[in-house]
């Protein structure tokens, strides 16, 4: 196993560490992330893991912060529409946002489940892993509001919902022998916000 180098190319030894336990929970699972392995995978001598995370539980934190930045690279936050720009191009921002997550980064989707499902049993984990979404929930329900959405929170958690719904069934569940292209994926968050919003138009006025 290797990690992608394009992820960790002139990073630290805390992201190099980060980016072979990504790597591992994508390939093998929670059950095969051992500090040993991630010394074996990152190409660090033994013990190297232990310096930068000594516990378990620090070590899935570490995995879950590198996580956030590298999904926050993938959503790139920064291009999606302002305030201002109406429905069809924050359509088109999340819809290419979902698709380069499906083609281009679909083991850091995996590390994610992986990630999501041990913070159901570790509480600290939980709130861990909860505040590293905050930036993008509160981004959108932002988004959302200036669109027209009556309801912006509970509108972003059906959107949320819907995403990831579609990148778990594609890249983990039923469906995951078939990618939807960027086109149909757009067409359904159109559907989706043209639902949520009623009767608004592009600049968000009824």
């Amino acid at each position: 196993m290797s990690v992608d180098s394009s992820s960790t190319a002139g990073t630290s030894r805390a992201a190099l560490v980060a980016d072979a336990a990504l790597a591992l929970l994508a390939e093998r699972g929670m059950r095969g992330l051992t500090h040993r392995a991630v010394d074996e995978a990152a190409g660090l001598p033994p013990g190297s893991t232990s310096n930068v995370a000594r516990t378990r539980q620090a070590l899935l934190e570490l995995a879950v912060r590198r996580h956030a930045e590298r999904e926050a690279r993938v959503l790139a936050l920064a291009e999606l529409p302002g305030p201002g720009d109406g429905p069809d191009a924050l359509a088109e921002g999340l819809a290419r946002a979902v698709h380069r997550s499906l083609t281009r980064h679909r083991d850091l989707l995996i590390a994610r489940y992986e990630l999501a499902l041990e913070a159901t049993r570790r509480p600290g984990l939980r709130a861990f892993y909860d505040r590293t979404g905050a930036v993008f929930q509160e981004q959108l329900t932002a988004l959302l509001a200036a669109a027209g959405s009556p309801d912006p929170a509970r509108h972003m958690l059906s959107l949320v919902a819907w995403a990831d719904g579609l990148m778990f069934s594609c890249a983990a569940g039923s469906f995951g022998s078939r990618t939807p292209g960027l086109e149909e994926i757009r067409v359904g968050l159109r559907e989706l916000l043209a639902g949520l919003l009623g009767g608004t138009d592009d600049t968000g006025r009824s």
